[in-house]
């Protein structure tokens, strides 16, 4: 069963497989998943004048008073900054705090957990790019993420087969330079794909990357459950055990 959102100026893909699940019980789940996707866009847009972050953004909420959502999301940003030596840092950016390259994954990892409350076992969520995925894809297959290539549309140049975890990508090449190094030091790599536990640390790790280029490979000698992918170029390059 899919069900596809437009949503946040992107399309939000919920994949539920039944092999081992009820319909009905799967239609309830993704429309909570539905409503909970609202809610985010709510709460986290930097173009809704009265969202959580805008007051943020603009002095009128104080960081201390945010409920525990915001607060989690805060302290991911503050722990990618510091493994990423502050490529990642959503303080650095006109207009005051943004954490767009953490929240897409953030966000998909709480719809799994919703679906996953709802006795479901077997699904995949895409948001804009960042995958979450949790069991199957059928009895006996895991989840296969295709990687797409930055300068070739529709052809795949790496995949990936998973269980439970995340993939995120970052690059140019769908919705062009909404991605800028925080401190100017220019973009390294063509594109950047992230695969690990969660798919927010991967979103924003995702997000570095692309900055740092092959530099950023060394963030991921101290994250062992975590791999990571680059194009540089015409050169692609794989670190981690998602590759082995």
């Amino acid at each position: 069963m899919v069900h596809v959102e437009h949503i946040w100026g992107t399309v939000v893909s919920i994949d539920v497989r039944l092999f081992r699940a009820n319909r009905k019980t799967a239609e309830t789940a993704v429309q909570e998943v539905v409503a909970w996707l609202k809610d985010v866009d709510t709460v986290f847009s930097t173009y809704k004048v009265n969202s959580v972050i805008s007051q943020l953004r603009d002095g009128r909420l104080n960081s201390d008073d945010v409920d525990a959502g915001v607060a989690d999301v805060i302290a991911r940003c503050e722990r990618i900054r510091d493994i990423t030596g502050g490529l990642f840092d959503p303080w650095a950016v006109e207009g005051g705090f943004d954490p767009s390259g953490l929240v897409k994954g953030w966000a998909a990892d709480r719809a799994a957990d919703i679906l996953a409350s709802h006795g479901l076992h077997d699904f995949m969520i895409n948001a804009g790019g960042d995958v979450a995925v949790r069991g199957k894809a059928d009895v006996d297959e895991q989840w296969l993420i295709g990687i797409q290539h930055p300068f070739l549309p529709g052809q795949i140049c790496e995949s990936v087969r998973i269980a439970n975890g995340a993939v995120a990508t970052s690059g140019l090449y769908e919705r062009g330079d909404h991605i800028t190094s925080p401190h100017d030091e220019g973009i390294k790599a063509s594109s950047a794909t992230v695969i690990g536990p969660d798919c927010a640390t991967a979103d924003a790790l995702a997000t570095a990357l692309l900055i740092a280029g092959r530099a950023g490979f060394e963030w991921f000698k101290k994250l062992p459950n975590w791999s990571a992918f680059i194009v540089d170029g015409d050169t692609t390059i794989a670190f981690g055990p998602a590759f082995a």
